[in-house]
C-alpha cells in the first residue's frame, strides 16, 4: 500500500511539476523570444510564440517544438496503453472472481438440506477469497500503469524542458547576430 502511495504521489508531483511552467515577460525593446505559456498534457509550447526576426532561430525554434510535440504524443500514448492495459486486468480480475462466486452459490443452491449449512460457510470463504484475489490483482493493475504514467509525465516534462532549451538557445543566437 506505501508503494502505491508513493508512486500516486510522484504521479501527482511530476504532472504539477510538468504543468508549472512560467511565462517570460515581453519587453518595448527587445522582442519576446522564449514566451512559455502553461501547458496541459499533450499541447506543444508553441503557443504563445512570436517570431525572433531571424529565420535560423524560428527554424530551430519550431524544429524544437516539433520534437517536444511528438514526445509528448508518444508518452500520451504510452499513459493510454497502460491505462487500458490496467482496465482490462482488472474486468478479468472481476470476472473471474464473478464466476467462483456463481459457481460456489450453484453448489449450495444444488446441496442437500441437511448439507446446506456447511455448503453456505464454504460459498462465503470461497468468495471472499475470490474477491480478496481480484482486489490485490486489481491494485497490482492499478499500481504497475501508476509507474508507467509516472514516468511518461517525467519524459513529457523532460521534452518540455529541452524544448525550452533549445528555444532559449536559438534566441540568445539570435540576438547575437542582430548585435553585430
Amino acid at each position: 500500500m506505501n508503494k502505491l502511495l508513493a508512486t500516486l504521489i510522484a504521479g501527482l508531483f511530476a504532472t504539477s511539476v510538468y504543468a508549472q511552467t512560467t511565462t517570460a515577460p515581453a519587453t518595448t525593446t527587445v522582442p519576446a523570444t522564449t514566451a512559455d505559456t502553461t501547458m496541459s498534457s499533450g499541447q506543444s509550447g508553441t503557443a504563445g510564440m512570436t517570431s525572433t526576426g531571424d529565420a535560423k532561430a524560428d527554424k530551430k525554434m519550431n524544429k524544437a517544438d516539433e520534437k517536444e510535440a511528438k514526445e509528448v504524443a508518444k508518452q500520451d500514448d504510452k499513459i493510454n496503453k497502460a491505462t487500458e492495459k490496467a482496465n482490462e486486468k482488472k474486468a478479468k480480475a472481476q470476472q473471474k472472481a464473478e464466476k467462483k462466486v456463481a459457481k460456489a452459490n450453484d453448489k449450495v443452491a444444488k446441496a442437500d438440506p441437511e448439507d446446506k449449512a456447511k455448503a453456505s460457510a464454504k460459498a462465503e470463504e470461497k468468495a471472499a477469497d475470490a474477491n480478496y484475489d481480484a482486489q490485490k490483482t486489481m491494485i497490482k493493475a492499478d499500481e504497475k500503469a501508476q509507474k508507467k504514467i509516472v514516468d511518461a509525465n517525467a519524459d513529457k516534462a523532460k521534452a518540455h524542458a529541452k524544448a525550452n532549451e533549445k528555444r532559449a538557445e536559438a534566441a540568445a543566437e539570435a540576438h547575437k547576430d542582430a548585435a553585430k
